[in-house]
């Protein structure tokens, strides 16, 4: 009877352990937004791997007025791995070993969590590794980033989206924080207040033919973003409104929002006759089953601040948009 009941002890110890680790697994982090945690020895992060590491994950943020990262990239050395494994949203490992690899895993400590691992038995192939693989890398952190705000900010009160849905027929996750200002007949403008400053939601919508998808289509956006601007965004001096800033050239790709192809266009703005300009995201999205293109536009400005994870805030924001069906 002791030998069953012993026996019995020590299955039940081992499960416990098990759960543990299992709740373990599955903890929230807290970690800030657009971290990246490098867990790579020193002699390689000092070297050429580490070197290639920066360049491609701490790079400056394309259509910001000053210089910030892509990510902030913390390291640590390979002995130190396991707690910062189980602490850290987006995770680089890098080890010399015998075998070569590349592989991403999806909550593997934590959740949410991505953790890629690199493996090489020499410099050249980590590098190479690095190299062919650094813009899915970005990608997969910056949509983990995406959600986990977007999930964060889900919890939160919402704005209510009758506007909205009235005027364009969809659905965006707006906190509280931002309030309504202006509300033209095709137009919403949508503002938050932070210390000295403000960050900006603009929603409007043009004609299908207004943009196409060629080497002009940047300047007819920059074209119909000023004269959004000179109908509705102005300074508290008269004549004064938005424009896009001549001296800093818009950058354009293409992506999809909602499955629907879109032109995104990042730059800087200003306010024409006075001394305030700041960065924008702008989101054309081909909406052909509506027969438009709908606009949105996120700005901030905030001159004593840096501006990476403000506008990472309008982003995520942004790509939360849902087309609601025709009533």
């Amino acid at each position: 009877m002791n030998k069953a009941l012993f026996l019995y002890l020590i299955l039940t110890s081992i499960l416990i352990s098990c759960n543990s680790k299992e709740v373990k697994k599955v903890s929230e982090t807290g970690r800030k937004t657009n971290e990246v945690a490098v867990i790579i020895d020193d002699q390689l992060w000092n070297g050429e791997v580490g070197d290639s590491v920066r360049n491609k994950f701490a790079s400056p943020v394309i259509g910001l007025p000053q210089e910030e990262p892509v990510f902030t990239l913390n390291q640590y050395p390979v002995k130190l791995l396991e707690g910062f494994m189980n602490n850290s949203r987006n995770i680089i490992v890098v080890k010399r070993e015998a075998k070569s690899q590349f592989r991403i895993e999806y909550n593997e400590y934590a959740n949410p969590q991505v953790v890629v691992h690199i493996s090489g038995k020499t410099v050249q192939e980590l590098l190479d590794t690095i190299q062919a693989n650094d813009s899915l890398m970005i990608t997969k952190f910056r949509q983990s980033e995406i959600k986990v705000y977007q999930d964060r900010i889900k919890q939160d009160s919402l704005i209510d989206t009758k506007n909205l849905s009235e005027k364009f027929n969809i659905k965006v996750a707006i906190p509280s924080k931002y309030k309504l200002v202006m509300h033209g007949k095709r137009f919403l403008w949508y503002k938050k207040d932070i210390t000295s400053g403000n960050l900006s939601l603009i929603f409007y919508q043009i004609p299908l033919k207004s943009i196409k998808d060629d080497s002009k289509a940047i300047n007819r956006i920059t074209h119909i973003r000023d004269s959004i601007g000179r109908i509705y965004i102005h300074g508290a001096v008269p004549k004064t409104r938005m424009i896009t800033e001549p001296a800093f050239s818009p950058y354009i790709s293409k992506t999809k929002i909602f499955n629907k192809e879109t032109f995104e266009t990042r730059g800087n703005w200003e306010l024409l006759h006075e001394s305030m300009n700041g960065p924008f995201i702008n989101y054309a999205i081909v909406d052909q089953p509506n027969n438009r293109i709908l606009v949105i536009e996120g700005f901030c400005y905030a001159p004593s601040k840096q501006k990476r994870d403000l506008m990472f805030e309008l982003e995520a924001i942004i790509k939360s948009i849902q087309f609601l069906k025709k009533k």
